[in-house]
């Protein structure tokens, strides 16, 4: 599999498991328990099928804008924040930025990035936001807040389903932590992956910029992922935390992980700007309900209210459609990009999210819809069980 070969997630998804060693593939692609949670992320939206109108004059000038979180995309579709980028490829972050400018979409950031805040600031005027936690030591989740101020962050996200890390069962087997650890079986992978192994072994050395200054697990990268979630972030928060923290950053906020109609409410009420449907790419509660399951319900109780972003799950232009004509803000995803920057670093995301973006395009003209604006419900059908 070679990058000029890849056409769609799944063959992104191959070219990433041929370049990565087992350990690493395996933390992108796995999820929680079971994984039905991450499977059932996708399929969910077979259960409704588009009904397009024809002989409606579109041509190929199709307006794909929306407005999410203050900002104005080009496309109803952005790249969710993502832990850990510069393990997968050393373009880490930079790769987002460079595709969201170049199409005109959003990137995220995460506490646990691999490049600093001010870095990205400071690269591109691409819109981009800040995705954080609520950790122990408030003193460090204000620092973080000041500093996507200083950097000119258009927004904040508040991840509120990882009070404690998921059951991942695949990194068990593969022995995965950050950095990785060598086992006979894992050793193996990696020498068989030379180009990923004498990169990270030789490169720029790899850490946690945000996280850094504060903790032993910024500096030295010696726990994984779950022990850092498990370690530093605060489990008891409350929606009180929130509205704390909306009122802090005074300006767009979205609240990342509601899947309920009850959370949708709740976040209304203390004032935030947007909420993501999301359950964490299946990587948290398995047998929880996918994103694209739950969108209707809470599109009926909180539509119009606030903003409501699909996260998840995406793999087709056609998958952003039915949220959209459904009702959502804007939809929003990781792996769809993550196995391209896995597999090609800046040249597999910009052709991930490119052919993305050309889907929705043609997709729409199939459609018989001239802007994202004239999608509606009635342009779906449920299909029987």
């Amino acid at each position: 599999m070679r990058l000029k070969n890849c056409y769609r997630t799944s063959d992104f998804r191959l070219l990433a498991k041929k370049r990565l060693p087992s350990p690493i593939f395996h933390y992108i692609d796995g999820g929680a328990d079971d994984e039905v949670t991450l499977a059932r992320n996708t399929s969910a939206f077979d259960s409704v099928d588009l009904v397009p109108n024809v002989l409606a004059g579109v041509d190929d000038d199709v307006d794909l804008s929306v407005t999410v979180l203050g900002q104005k995309l080009d496309m109803p579709l952005f790249m969710s924040p993502t832990a850990v980028q510069r393990l997968f490829h050393n373009d880490g972050e930079w790769a987002l930025a460079r595709a969201a400018e170049k199409y005109g979409t959003m990137f995220g950031v995460s506490t646990i990035g691999t490049r600093s805040i001010e870095e990205l600031g400071a690269m591109n005027a691409a819109p981009k936001f800040f995705q954080i936690y609520i950790h122990h030591d408030p003193g460090l989740t204000t620092e973080l807040i000041d500093r996507c101020k200083a950097a000119n962050f258009g927004a904040l996200a508040l991840t509120v389903d990882t009070i404690v890390a998921g059951n991942r069962e695949r990194d068990y087997h593969t022995g995965m932590t950050t950095p990785p650890k060598l086992t006979p079986t894992s050793l193996l992978s990696f020498a068989m992956h030379p180009r990923w192994t004498f990169g990270y072994l030789l490169g720029e050395r790899f850490e946690l910029p945000n996280i850094k200054n504060y903790i032993e697990a910024g500096r030295t990268v010696k726990m994984s992922v779950v022990d850092y979630i498990n370690s530093q972030v605060k489990k008891s928060i409350s929606w009180d935390d929130a509205a704390a923290m909306v009122e802090e950053w005074g300006g767009p906020f979205a609240i990342k992980g509601v899947m309920s109609v009850k959370d949708a409410r709740r976040a209304v009420d203390i004032g935030a700007s947007a909420i993501m449907i999301s359950n964490h790419g299946g990587r948290q509660l398995d047998g929880s309900r996918a994103p694209f399951d739950q969108l209707q319900e809470i599109l009926d109780a909180v539509g119009g209210e606030i903003e409501v972003i699909v996260d998840g799950g995406i793999r087709r232009g056609t998958h952003v459609l039915k949220a959209m004509a459904m009702g959502a803000t804007a939809c929003s995803g990781g792996r769809m990009y993550l196995y391209a920057l896995a597999g090609a670093g800046t040249a597999g995301v910009d052709r991930a999210i490119g052919l993305l973006r050309d889907e929705i395009v043609r997709d729409m003209m199939l459609m018989g819809c001239k802007s994202i604006s004239e999608l509606r419900p009635s342009m779906l059908a449920t299909r029987p069980d």
